[in-house]
C-alpha cells in the first residue's frame, strides 16, 4: 500500500481536492458526451430479447394450433367413415329396432362430434389468423429495433474511439491526484461526489453563494474560505468549499 506525503498546510489540501474535482469533472464530461447511449443500447438489447420470446412463444402457438386442426380434420374424416359404415349397415338391414336404435344413435353421435370439430376448427383458425398478425406485427418490430441497436452501437462505438483515449489518461490523472488526498478527506469527497449528480464535491463560491447549490454565504465565512486555512463545507449543500482564485496566490486579510 502507498504512503500518502502528510500535508503541511490546509491549502495543500484544498488545492489537491479542487484539483481532483477537475480532472473528475472531465471525465463526467465524457460520459455525458456518451449522453444515454448505452442506457439505450440496453434497453434495446432488452427489448430484442423480449421480441424473441415473444416471437418463438408465438411461433409454438400457432403449430400446436395447426397441429389441432389437421387432428381435427382427421377426426371429421374418421366419423364420416362411421357414419358411412354404420348408415351402410343399416341400409342391409338389421335383426331388430334395438340394434337399429344403437346404429341410429352412433350416428347421431358422428354427426355431433363433427359439428364439434368444425366449431373448433373454427375458433382455432381465428386464433391462428389473430396470432400471426400479432406474430408478423412483432417481427417487423424486431426488425426496425434491429436496425435501432446497429445504429447505437455504431453511435457509441465512435464516441468511445474519439473520447476513449483522453478519458483514459483522465482516469490515470484522477488515481494519481487521489493519491496526494488524505483518506478521511477522500474518502468524504467520494461520498459527497455521489450524492449529486453532477458529481460536484469541491466547488468555489461565486457572488457570496456556494458554487453547487447557490445558497449564500456569510462575509466572516467567505473570508476564511480565501484564508485557505482551514477544509470548510457549504452550510447548505456539504459540499467543499474552496476559494475562486485557489490557483492563484493567497491574499491575506481580505
Amino acid at each position: 500500500m502507498s504512503q500518502i506525503k502528510e500535508l503541511t498546510t490546509a491549502e495543500e489540501k484544498l488545492r489537491n481536492l479542487y484539483n481532483l474535482q477537475r480532472i473528475d469533472s472531465k471525465i463526467d464530461e465524457i460520459r455525458i458526451l456518451q449522453g444515454e447511449l448505452p442506457i439505450e443500447v440496453k434497453d434495446l438489447e432488452d427489448e430484442l430479447e423480449g421480441l424473441n420470446v415473444r416471437i418463438n412463444r408465438l411461433e409454438q402457438e400457432v403449430g400446436d394450433l395447426t397441429t389441432f386442426v389437421t387432428h381435427s380434420k382427421t377426426a371429421i374424416a374418421d366419423a364420416e367413415d362411421l357414419i358411412k359404415k354404420y348408415t351402410q349397415q343399416i341400409n342391409k338391414g338389421v335383426k331388430n329396432n334395438r340394434e337399429y336404435d344403437a346404429l341410429t344413435k352412433e350416428v347421431e353421435m358422428q354427426k355431433l362430434e363433427m359439428q364439434l370439430s368444425n366449431k373448433k376448427i373454427n375458433d382455432a383458425k381465428r386464433d391462428i389468423e389473430g396470432k400471426e398478425t400479432y406474430l408478423n406485427e412483432s417481427k417487423e418490430i424486431l426488425e426496425r429495433r434491429k436496425k435501432d441497436l446497429e445504429l447505437k452501437k455504431d453511435d457509441l462505438k465512435r464516441i468511445n474511439t474519439e473520447t476513449e483515449k483522453e478519458e483514459q489518461e483522465l482516469i490515470e490523472k484522477s488515481k494519481k491526484a487521489a493519491e496526494k488526498i488524505e483518506p478521511r478527506l477522500l474518502t468524504a469527497y467520494k461520498r459527497i461526489r455521489t450524492t449529486y449528480r453532477n458529481g460536484l464535491a469541491v466547488v468555489t463560491f461565486e457572488r457570496r453563494s456556494c458554487g453547487g447549490c447557490f445558497g449564500k454565504i456569510p462575509p466572516q465565512r467567505q473570508l476564511e474560505i480565501r484564508q485557505r486555512k482551514k477544509v470548510i463545507l457549504c452550510e447548505h449543500c456539504g459540499r467543499l468549499l474552496v476559494d475562486p482564485n485557489i490557483d492563484g496566490p493567497i491574499t491575506e486579510g481580505l
